[in-house]
């Protein structure tokens, strides 16, 4: 009996081993305000990202990704917790992350898990055991090792209190994170082998502003001429609704010289990826040295989109395309489509990750959370996990204050204020034929159908939150300022009134 007894113990033990060698390291890379169109393999002309180019080729690149809040804050709680901003109660002028929302975020179950774990870079959000924000603080115990930093943090190293080892040889904190990635990857390959994974997670500044690139890059875009798009200046932008116009992105078309020096800002701003660019350079670079690049999963996206003089308009927040869709890349050396150059055109969100992430260590996905896997649709680029995805933004100027939700074909925008001259209003856009929104549908007689049908997901999305949204934080209000049949003068008050 004791034979078998220990036998049977050997076995489970021996099958336990196998398994977790099985689990790969994850490697999550996202950047800041960084636009759709500025990469080779998303058709940006004469720009020069050879490093994400090939991280592309080598996986899946996905042309339908939205960020569900597009401000930096609220998308970087979506992408930890896998759930949409009213759930989380944590964005600009609202509030702090509760920690019972934070313990159930991926890099805190992995850790569980047996995952060691590090963050580098911009973590975004703070953390708090109650609404208010009252003793708030950065989870910086809960990994393995920290990088990160408070609010916006800076573009020069020694100023990051958490990065300041790598001030001397990496002034320019982009190239920092590079170089932080390749410590923790060579300090975790060897328990990688053995069975004890990491989940690494790279959090870049650039391109966001100030711009300040790093001037070892200078070269680069010297001169460099930047073909404008279709959709380019104010001309683009007058059938856009006039609640859009009320916010900075309007008149940062002007401020942020877009319209004076088109050029030189693209330039500065490409200037800012391609570190990003070198810098996954190096932490792919270090995969290989260490031998565990083919157990290794990457992911790279952004946390919201900017508008760069598209329509007029300058950087991010709103619902259009330039702002709320951005660059994904994922690359699973172990998988069979890995290395097809394949495309996934079906719609995707940022609370998707959280899901996957967790997929990946093979774990389960909390009830709570929003986010779907991509792993299925990185087996079949074809396949669906999203009907509908819910594009909000309640951070600035009421009157900017909107509500959208898109399908693969469609969007549909509303748009709350009414206060003055203006009037509650909605757009419609017909993705599939117009991705640039050059034409606003929805008194066009072919949309009828289309309008219906995306009044009534849009309608399930309200629902949705007013069911679903924090207590706190003011968020239940918008449960009913975003109600198409609401009044304006039944829901003013509570709108202008800004309680929290």
């Amino acid at each position: 009996m004791r034979f078998w007894f220990t036998f049977f113990v050997g076995l489970v033990a021996a099958l336990t081993t196998a398994a977790e060698k099985k689990r790969p390291n994850i490697i999550f890379l996202m950047s800041d305000d960084q636009a759709l169109r500025t990469m080779g393999c998303y058709g940006a002309p004469g720009v020069q990202t050879p490093n994400l180019d090939r991280l592309g080729a080598d996986g899946m690149i996905f042309d339908a990704h939205y960020d569900t809040t597009a401000i930096c804050m609220a998308s970087r709680a979506n992408v930890m917790t896998g759930m949409f901003e009213y759930k989380t109660g944590c964005n600009f002028e609202h509030g702090t992350m509760l920690e019972t929302h934070w313990r159930k975020s991926y890099p805190v179950l992995l850790r569980s898990a047996g995952y060691r774990t590090a963050f580098a870079g911009k973590f975004g959000f703070e953390v708090s055991k109650q609404p208010g924000g009252n003793g708030k603080w950065l989870p910086e115990k809960d990994f393995d090792r920290w990088g990160g930093g408070p609010g916006q943090t800076s573009f020069v190293t020694a100023k990051n209190a958490s990065m300041k080892a790598y001030a001397k040889k990496w002034p320019h904190a982009t190239l920092s994170y590079g170089a932080f990635a390749q410590d923790f990857i060579r300090s975790s390959a060897k328990d990688a082998k053995a069975g004890k994974p990491f989940c690494l997670s790279i959090s870049f500044k650039a391109p966001h502003r100030p711009v300040d690139p790093d001037p070892k890059f200078d070269h680069v875009y010297a001169g460099k001429k930047f073909p404008k798009p279709a959709n380019y200046g104010r001309a683009a932008g007058k059938h856009f609704s006039k609640q859009s116009t009320m916010g900075r992105q309007y008149e940062r078309f002007g401020s942020w010289n877009y319209d004076k020096d088109y050029d030189g800002v693209m330039a500065k701003y490409h200037q800012q990826i391609y570190a990003i660019d070198v810098a996954v350079g190096m932490i792919r670079d270090a995969l290989n040295e260490q031998g565990v690049a083919d157990n290794t999963v990457i992911i790279y996206t952004s946390d919201n989109g900017f508008l760069c003089g598209s329509h007029g308009y300058g950087s991010k927040v709103l619902p259009y395309e330039e702002a709320s869709r951005v660059p994904l890349l994922m690359f699973d050396p172990r998988h069979a489509n890995s290395g097809k150059r394949l495309r996934c055109s079906s719609l995707t969100g940022n609370v998707d990750f959280a899901p996957t992430i967790l997929e990946l260590a093979g774990l389960p996905v909390p009830p709570n959370m929003d986010g779907r896997s991509l792993l299925k649709l990185y087996t079949d680029p074809k396949a669906e996990t999203h009907a509908a995805l819910p594009l909000i933004n309640v951070w600035g100027p009421k009157a900017v204050h909107s509500y959208a939700v898109v399908t693969k074909d469609w969007k549909y925008i509303y748009w709350p204020y009414a206060d003055g001259e203006l009037e509650a209003t909605d757009e419609l856009y017909h993705l599939a034929k117009d991705r640039l929104e050059l034409h606003n549908v929805i008194h066009e007689s072919d949309a009828k159908a289309a309008l219906t049908k995306m009044r009534k997901a849009y309608d399930a999305a309200v629902a949705s939150w007013k069911k679903q949204s924090v207590p706190y934080h003011g968020y239940s209000q918008y449960g009913i300022i975003f109600d198409r049949t609401v009044k304006w003068a039944d829901k003013r008050e509570a709108f202008l009134s800004g309680k929290r």
